[in-house]
This record gives structure tokens, sequence and C-alpha cells, in this order.
């Protein structure tokens, strides 16, 4: 979904005041951001994946999918890692992703370098943001997509803990920009991680 300059000003306001770097300089020169609801069930597709960038022609793009930045209600209740399933924290992971494979099945971008995720042990439905859980690692937070051709609708087990798109359709779209902008940038992707609420007062 495309969105105008207005929002793209809003979003670049909330990472200036995170004291995050926002990139303008070239085409293609990808800032891809996940938006978390304030919604904490999981279970369903409520979070939002941006994608902003100036296009060939020098003008600004802003695109925008539904994803889920959480884990799914099924790695919820059956934490994959002892500590507790992995919940993302939000921060901006400059240089964390590169262009790989998703389980030896399709292009992803994959996790390169460490991240910090909250752990949530309890086992119910509910998301756990506990600063005192977090952990930082090689998780396999990787950015990939749901149905493998479809879009989904619940959140079961597409994600233990990466940020997933709902329709494939829409994960194909981002990937092509993502593999543009390999050819002219590198193989190297920041991803930023911010929360509805951090639209607030902005």
């Amino acid at each position: 979904m495309n969105t105008g300059i207005l929002e793209i000003d809003l979003i670049k306001k909330v990472l200036k005041k995170k004291g995050y770097v926002f990139f303008e300089n070239g085409h293609y020169n990808l800032n891809i951001i996940g938006i978390r609801s304030n919604k904490k069930e999981a279970g369903s597709f409520d979070d939002f994946i941006s994608c902003i960038y100036k296009d060939a022609n020098n003008n600004w793009i802003c695109l925008y999918w539904k994803a889920t930045t959480d884990a799914g209600t099924y790695w919820l209740a059956k934490p994959m890692n002892e500590k507790g399933t992995a919940l993302l924290v939000p921060n901006q992971y400059r240089g964390v992703y590169k262009i790989g494979l998703f389980k030896n099945r399709y292009k992803a971008l994959v996790q390169s370098k460490p991240v910090k995720v909250y752990r949530d042990k309890n086992k119910d439905k509910i998301q756990d943001y506990d600063p005192s859980t977090i952990d930082e690692g090689f998780f396999g937070i990787q950015i990939h997509k749901s149905n493998p051709v479809f879009q989904s609708v619940i959140n079961d087990k597409w994600s233990a803990g990466c940020q997933v798109f709902a329709s494939a359709k829409d994960f194909n779209e981002f990937m092509n920009l993502v593999e543009r902008s390999q050819s002219i940038w590198g193989d190297s992707f920041t991803y930023t991680l911010i929360e509805e609420k951090d639209f607030d007062n902005v």
C-alpha cells in the first residue's frame, strides 16, 4: 500500500526523536521499519512493515504491508528456548540483515548480527515485554513470509519471533526492492522496529 509524504515525515520525526538514522542518500537506500501495534494479545497480523526510499526518479516512496512483529500463539505456548519465546526488542538494528535462504526454501532477509529479544515463558497468549528478560545473540530472527501463496489471517505457527509478512504477494514486492537495493548498496540491511505508541505526541 502506498502512503504519502505526510506519513514519511511522521515516521522520520519518530526515528529522529529516538535517535535513529533515516537513510536519505541515493536511490533505493531502503528504510525498513516494523511498526508494532499496541495490542498485546497474540494470534493476528496486526502490525506493519514499512519500506521508505527514493526511486530512480528521485521520488519518495512509502509502502507498508500487514505483518506480525511478534511470535504466534503456538510458539508462545511451546517455547523453542528454555528461557522463553523470543519477542524482538524495539530498536534500530544497523546492518543486521542480509539476503539468505529461509529454511533453505526461498530468499528472505536473515539475521547476520546479534539482536535483542524479550523472553516470554509463561505460555499464555499475551505477549510480555519485560526488560528484565532481555537476551542478546543470534536467534534466527528472520524477515520472511507466512503462507507461501496467499495471505494469512491467523498467526499460529508462522512466527517464533521472526518478522513475518501476512501476504506472499506483499513479501515478493518487498524482496524485489531488497534485491534492487542490494545491487546498489550491497548485502547489508538495517531493520528498525518501533511501536504504535511512539507516534503519540510527535
